[in-house]
């Protein structure tokens, strides 16, 4: 098993210097994608992973940096070759979504399927997660899912445990139990993290009300800092920041720094198309 890093940025806006959050998850040949911002196709492919082995999609909220291209990444890989459905899981209205998407670009489908392609419809298979638990098992890999805080929405972090590692990715959240009950003596906990000392280089020409995007930023994400208290509690191995915000700015040893104030273990700052392989990370002290 391997994660690869396809974006490491938060937030919605466009940036040049970090792509929109999502990660990948290979085992045994096939894809599992967590979250499909903007442009999530092109950095699998530039990853060096086949749109083909697609297998599945979690989507943790529906916030556009998570979900943007939900719809596109399937439709691209169908494009690219893809004929084996893909199981895509996320909260409500995910099912609801799919149908919409599929009938907003009936024009381009509808040709396509013309020419031989089987229904790009038939290859969603759509699950919507309402609770905590198991929401797949297959070939191998077993998949948890866990709410986590990310008020005002409906949120979700997903572990991913094979014979051969564990990865935990945390989703858009602030601090919470459910989260470091998930991550219990996992390998690798990818986790979203902000800077409070830089988030003037987000706010500044923001046109949101700053108080009210800070207040939202205290209750519902977690400060690089706080990670690093997460992944102690959680007694992970490896604790990769992620969804990084301000996207610029901010050097990789800061947020290093920062997490490892209150974490043992590795800590990685991630970037795009960062490949971490759970078998091969080294713990500087088993006591942490």
């Amino acid at each position: 098993m391997e994660l690869v890093i396809l974006g490491s940025g938060g937030g919605p806006q466009p940036s040049a210097h970090r792509a929109s959050p999502s990660v990948a998850i290979v085992h045994d040949g096939a894809v599992f994608i967590v979250d499909a911002g903007n442009g999530v196709a092109n950095q699998a492919v530039a990853a060096g992973l086949r749109l083909r082995d697609l297998r599945g999609v979690f989507i943790t909220h529906h916030h556009n940096d998570h979900n943007a291209d939900y719809g596109n990444l399937i439709g691209l890989a169908w494009t690219a070759g893809l004929v084996t459905p893909v199981q895509t899981i996320g909260p409500v209205p995910l099912s609801a979504m799919t149908d919409e998407f599929v009938q907003l670009n009936r024009v381009d489908t509808e040709h396509r399927q013309a020419l031989g392609r089987p229904s790009l419809r038939s290859l969603f298979v759509p699950s919507e997660v309402t609770s905590a638990g198991v929401v797949y098992d297959a070939g191998g890999l077993t998949v948890t899912a866990a709410r986590v805080t990310h008020p005002p929405l409906d949120a979700f972090a997903y572990r991913f445990d094979s014979a051969n590692g564990s990865i935990v990715v945390s989703g858009d959240t602030a601090p919470c139990d459910s989260l470091i009950e998930l991550a219990k003596g996992a390998d690798i906990l990818v986790h979203e993290a902000y800077s409070p000392d830089d988030m003037h280089l987000l706010t500044d020409g923001t046109n949101a009300a700053v108080d009210r995007l800070m207040k939202h930023f205290h209750g519902a994400h977690t400060t690089a800092e706080d990670a690093g208290r997460v992944a102690e509690a959680a007694g992970v191995r490896c604790l990769a920041l992620w969804h990084l915000i301000p996207r610029a700015g901010v050097t990789d040893g800061s947020w290093v720094e920062q997490a490892s104030r209150h974490f043992g273990g590795v800590v990685v700052a991630s970037s795009d198309l960062l490949r971490l392989d759970p078998a091969e990370i080294t713990v500087p002290s088993l006591d942490h």
